[in-house]
């Protein structure tokens, strides 16, 4: 029986195109096994960079699918390679992704060009699963040219998928409802191209109009809005040149790109923050509890006294180099 392959053995599988190596590394970073997790990203960090990756976001039911189904198809025409990775809401019984990589992109099934994940939220607050930023880097890693991140939806505070995309696309279904709700939830700053999606409706160029309104009364950077009737093929082509556009102008200077140093600062924090968690958890003991329960110790109190237990100086509990 051939042995399992190894972290090391599947990245250099993922780097002569294995696309079950791909498969295996966004499990082993997805089942959350911290030491696992660090070999796949110190091993795929080096070799990332390359990938553009555009955010996809938006309320349930705006035609987020269909939309993605429409970039990927003129995304193929150009030639580029392309992966999806679709943050799905979780079962509450398993944890796994209600949605799956089979009933998503069917269009595309057979085109070995295009790569679909579906990858559970576990209840993240901002629709991205914790592993997400991980998963980027295996499917850059594996060298798609464009990364499409699809998220659960938007939200009071669920906008994180602007901290990790070089460009981001809010999706809006026509009706005032929506834009409002956008305005609310402030995906108006966070988006680089507002979509209007289902144009042939008649409220679809009111809503577009809407939004332009919204921003100029919120003082803020105009953003493109466009307005697409993906099913048809409609606005795709727009879309994807804006797209180009924003690449165009972030990306004259890769390493100092804005959005990259977000996505690494989110990613850093995200992992010591973890790590700490953990070591919180493990070093709670029950006197510290009833010390606080029974008064005899405020929370702050007992937090420093927790804090000044930790050697800082390694959170994560690693050799100590780049993760």
């Amino acid at each position: 029986m051939r042995p399992v392959a190894t972290v090391g053995e599947l990245v250099a599988a993922l780097r002569g195109g294995d696309r079950r190596a791909v498969a295996r590394l966004l499990s082993l970073v997805e089942d959350g096994d911290r030491e696992r997790v660090r070999e796949v990203v110190e091993l795929c960090h080096p070799l990332t960079g390359r990938a553009e990756i555009v955010g996809l976001t938006g309320a349930p039911g705006v035609g987020k699918s269909t939309l993605a189904s429409g970039l990927v198809s003129a995304w193929r025409r150009q030639g580029r390679e392309v992966a999806v990775l679709a943050i799905d809401p979780s079962s509450p019984l398993t944890g796994g992704a209600l949605l799956g990589d089979r009933i998503r992109l069917q269009a595309h099934a057979l085109d070995e060009g295009v790569y679909v994940r579906s990858m559970a939220s576990r209840g993240h607050l901002g629709g991205l699963a914790w592993a997400a930023p991980h998963a980027l880097a295996v499917l850059d890693a594996a060298g798609f040219d464009v990364v499409l991140l699809e998220t659960v939806g938007v939200g009071q505070g669920e906008v994180e998928v602007a901290a990790v995309a070089d460009a981001t696309v809010v999706a809006v279904a026509p009706g005032m409802g929506d834009a409002v709700q956008a305005a609310k939830a402030g995906i108006l700053e966070v988006g680089d191209v507002l979509c209007v999606t289902k144009g042939d409706l008649d409220a679809a160029e009111r809503t577009v109009a809407e939004l332009e309104d919204a921003q100029r009364d919120g003082g803020l950077v105009p953003t493109p809005v466009l307005r697409t009737t993906a099913i048809a093929g409609e606005g795709i082509a727009e879309l994807v040149e804006a797209l180009t556009a924003l690449r165009t102008e972030r990306w004259s200077d890769p390493a100092h790109c804005p959005r990259r140093r977000a996505r690494a600062h989110l990613q850093l924090r995200e992992i010591v923050v973890d790590a700490l968690r953990s070591r919180v958890d493990e070093a709670v003991t029950d006197e510290l509890l009833d010390a606080v329960t029974r008064g005899g110790l405020d929370p702050y109190a007992a937090a420093d006294r927790l804090l000044a237990t930790f050697d800082l100086g390694d959170a994560t509990g690693g050799s100590g180099g780049p993760a």
